[in-house]
């Protein structure tokens, strides 16, 4: 039986329709257009493309269907699409407007019976929850989910959370260290790894990407299935080329 094959992920966090990039989900700039910069990663080689509304649930507003509308069409590969999505109809807008995956973290904390319909409507595969986790020694795992972009502090430990979710009917499991988030300095591979260990979906490792290395780590170390990665593509550190070149060479097979 071959190896499993890993996959480089590329992240769009969009704001009033432009990819913006900040640290801990703070200070965001702007760098370029969503459809362009999924364009320019695929033609790169990313296996896959999330594009997320950053700021809908902050402001309580309906996610940019338009924007994944136009993204999608110029794709030939998976998109996943998050972020103000709070019902089985925006499921299914987000699936009708081209996403292959739709994407849920505040809204699944709210109400998690949310995961178990969208995904026996739709196909587990559609489910992705996205879980944002802080490090918080009061949780049994030593770490906290928190939502509303990183603002909003839950009861809920995140490991037990991921586990829940899964048993709910998420097929995948977006985790986002938000000590990490922009900073560069890698993933949270104890995180990652507790995660991975925890269900029985593939998990995508976000928060910390500063270096190709810090990728190739995420899939050996902490057998994450995918990495994603943004802000060192944004401001043209590296490319996806590259770091899957780097992966390849650390012994991990990814995708072509």
């Amino acid at each position: 039986m071959s190896a499993k094959l890993r996959r480089v992920v590329v992240c769009l966090d969009v704001d009033a329709g432009r990819v913006k990039k900040g640290v801990r989900f703070e200070s965001l700039r702007d760098v370029g257009c969503p459809v362009e910069l999924a364009a320019r990663y695929e033609a790169e080689g990313a296996d896959e493309i999330v594009l997320l509304d950053v700021s809908a649930t902050v402001e309580g507003r309906a996610t940019l269907f338009d924007v994944v509308r136009r993204t999608a069409e110029r794709l030939f590969i998976p998109l996943t699409m998050g972020g103000g999505v709070r019902t089985v109809e925006d499921f299914e807008r987000a699936l009708r407007a081209g996403a292959d995956k739709v994407g849920i973290n505040s809204a699944a904390v709210a109400d998690p019976e949310l995961i178990t319909r969208a995904s026996e409507r739709f196909g587990a595969q559609c489910v992705v929850l996205s879980i944002d986790a802080r490090k918080n020694d009061a949780f049994p795992s030593g770490y906290n989910v928190v939502t509303h972009g990183g603002r909003k502090p839950t009861d809920l430990d995140a490991i037990a959370w991921a586990k829940r979710g899964v048993e709910l009917g998420a097929g995948e499991i977006l985790l986002t260290s938000i000590d990490r988030d922009g900073v560069r300095s890698g993933y949270d591979l104890d995180l990652t790894r507790a995660v991975v260990q925890a269900v029985t979906v593939p998990v995508v490792a976000s928060g910390g990407a500063g270096s190709a290395e810090h990728v190739a780590s995420a899939l050996a170390n902490a057998g994450a299935d995918a990495a994603l990665v943004a802000g060192i593509l944004h401001d043209g550190q590296t490319t996806v080329g590259a770091i899957k070149s780097v992966v390849r060479d650390a012994g991990i097979e990814v995708r072509a």
